[in-house]
């Protein structure tokens, strides 16, 4: 499975309308980032049924940033919003995002 990568305001916006959706936030240019992606992808292969999607945080600054303002989560990149109807209840950055720590995340909100 691909992850899908938001390039659009349409998309972005559908995404803080779900009942749960999970945004990446990811920046290529940087290591921990690509490993932190790796995890979120191996994820997103072993749970299609979460939607998801990514926000590449220097093409499409204006959206990783806005979601920053919306959920009132400082902005970071690696970042994993996990979003409810729009509000974020849950976040990890850095080493603290991982298949494991995403699944356990989707998991307990989906409980």
């Amino acid at each position: 499975m691909t992850t899908r990568r938001i390039t659009t305001k349409h998309e972005y916006e559908a995404s803080f309308q779900a009942p749960l959706f999970l945004l990446f936030k990811h920046s290529p240019t940087c290591p921990i980032s690509a490993r932190a992606f790796r995890e979120y992808e191996i994820f997103a292969a072993a749970h299609a049924d979460v939607p998801t999607a990514w926000v590449h945080v220097i093409d499409e600054r204006p959206l990783a940033r806005d979601a920053s303002a919306r959920t009132g989560v400082e902005h970071q990149s690696p970042q994993a919003l996990l979003l409810a109807h729009g509000k974020a209840v849950w976040n990890a950055s850095h080493d603290a995002i991982s298949r494991t720590s995403l699944a356990a995340a989707c998991g307990a909100q989906r409980s």
